[in-house]
């Protein structure tokens, strides 16, 4: 999953409008009008959030939602009329993770999308992998084909964080935040020192490319 958002909505002045914005503000799109083909690409693909209107040809949202709910948790946010109360009701009840009645500011609908995507990114797996390489978090065990692969504290802690935000440019100064802690004083040359550890015991070792750089911007794993 990365940061691509499917917007099923058939009046295209409104999916296009939300689109733009969203784009502006660093997300991919990608737009569909009616509900059996959004249906099916959102099971096809892992989205990181989907827009969704309730009113919409050839399957309703609010079934839409149903069938989705049945293979995947991927966040939604429900579009509505304004006095359609049903509809919100029967979205949540289906697990949708929020809803906005149209009209609305294009503001709040950001503040929404950004907070279920934060939301769903602070849940924990309990197993992460890449590859050969399988990561118990709970455990703090890490192998790969198998074989124990020896991390410290701070290694393991690193290697957990940026798999579980695979496919996103995480600057030093978050990783920083996130594994050394907000009142860490030291260089941010710290993660460059801990991400040539993990490359030595994982990368160099196995034969993989696994943390890419970003020039002038952080570290990534990409797939």
């Amino acid at each position: 999953m990365d940061n691509e958002i499917l917007i099923v909505e058939d009046e295209s002045r409104i999916s296009r409008f939300i689109s733009l914005e969203l784009e502006h503000e660093g997300y991919k799109t990608k737009c569909i009008v009616s509900g059996r083909e959004g249906l099916e690409e959102a099971l096809k693909k892992d989205y990181a959030l989907l827009i969704l209107d309730v009113m919409l040809p050839d399957l309703n949202g609010i079934e839409v939602l149903r069938r989705l709910r049945q293979a995947k948790n991927t966040p939604v946010i429900i579009l509505t009329a304004r006095d359609q109360v049903m509809d919100k009701v029967a979205g949540l009840d289906l697990g949708a993770s929020d809803y906005m009645t149209k009209p609305f500011a294009i503001e709040e609908l950001l503040a929404r999308i950004r907070a279920n995507i934060k939301k769903r990114g602070a849940v924990k797996l309990a197993e992460l992998t890449f590859g050969k390489l399988c990561v118990d978090v709970e455990g703090r065990k890490a192998a790969y084909s198998g074989e124990s692969v020896d991390l410290t504290k701070k290694e393991f802690d690193l290697l957990v964080y940026l798999l579980e935000n695979r496919n996103i440019v995480i600057s030093r100064e978050k990783v920083l935040d996130a594994v050394w802690g907000f009142d860490f004083y030291g260089n941010t040359n710290v993660v460059d020192v801990y991400v040539r550890y993990l490359r030595g015991k994982i990368d160099e070792k196995y034969g993989v490319n696994m943390i890419e750089t970003v020039r002038g911007a952080g570290y990534i794993i990409r797939g």
